[in-house]
């Protein structure tokens, strides 16, 4: 049973986490075994976890967890992953996660078999569904598409949702079951670079602002992010109806504890 990093071995680090307090304070330090893992589309892997804490776990959609995928010197490097979908009874955690290059996570997700085991501390996150609002709108690329669904799939049968997501190519496209209120509408890129805000910056700007308080949610690349952040101010929604998350940085690997490195 393999382990990405032995448990003896992660007691000595030098690790920031070492205590959950603080942001981490309510969160569940676990020892998770792999379950099952295989590609679900080209770009993305489905890997699935379990634990015995898992059976007491609660989360919010949109929520993620952490795993301690490598050691860089005496320095444990860890990813984010949101939550696709929690299973308490059969003690199942399942991930999507984007198969983009040869970082560290990935490195260890491409590894992955049966049976191996890794530390994971969930759950973290403050993006939510914001419960009262009369309509929510979604914009993501590939990085923020299990967000967008566990988030939609928890919205009321009747609540109007929808969701813009760019993937590398049309073979990326999924079909999750979701509301019958939900619109996913697909944005292929087809060979265009990655973390380019024009594809989602039209679909916004074009995209039906529906009468009422309504949410946007914005997922992905962090200069995409910022954009799309622009493209709603000059559409007058206020920022307070406006939640984003940035999961990674064009050209830079996110830092140790798994968020985007910033810019310095």
């Amino acid at each position: 049973m393999p382990d990405s990093v032995p448990a003896a071995t992660a007691a000595q680090l030098d690790d920031p986490f070492a205590e959950l307090r603080g942001p981490l304070a309510g969160t569940v330090r676990m020892r998770l075994e792999v379950a099952d893992n295989a590609p679900l589309t080209p770009h993305m892997q489905r890997l699935v976890l379990t634990a015995p804490e898992l059976a007491d776990l609660t989360y919010r959609p949109g929520q993620d967890v952490m795993l301690l995928v490598a050691v860089d010197g005496n320095r444990p490097v860890r990813r984010r992953y949101t939550i696709r979908d929690l299973d308490t009874t059969r003690q199942r955690l399942t991930l999507d996660i984007v198969r983009h290059g040869d970082g560290p996570g990935e490195r260890w997700v491409r590894s992955a078999q049966r049976g191996d085991t890794i530390e994971g501390i969930a759950p973290r996150g403050k993006v939510f569904v914001a419960s009262a609002a009369d309509w929510h709108l979604f914009a993501a690329d590939e990085s923020g598409l299990a967000a967008v669904f566990a988030m939609t799939g928890s919205l009321r049968p009747d609540a109007r949702a929808a969701a813009f997501l760019e993937v590398p190519e049309a073979a990326d496209e999924q079909k999750p079951d979701l509301p019958a209120g939900i619109s996913l509408s697909w944005l292929a890129r087809e060979g265009r670079p990655a973390g380019d805000p024009a594809a989602l910056a039209a679909a916004l700007q074009a995209a039906e602002l529906p009468p009422g308080a309504g949410h946007v949610y914005l997922f992905g690349e962090a200069r995409v992010v910022l954009a799309l952040r622009e493209v709603l101010a000059a559409r007058g929604v206020p920022g307070e109806q406006v939640s984003a998350k940035a999961y990674w940085g064009r050209g830079k690997a996110n830092a140790q504890h798994g968020e985007p490195a910033r810019d310095s």
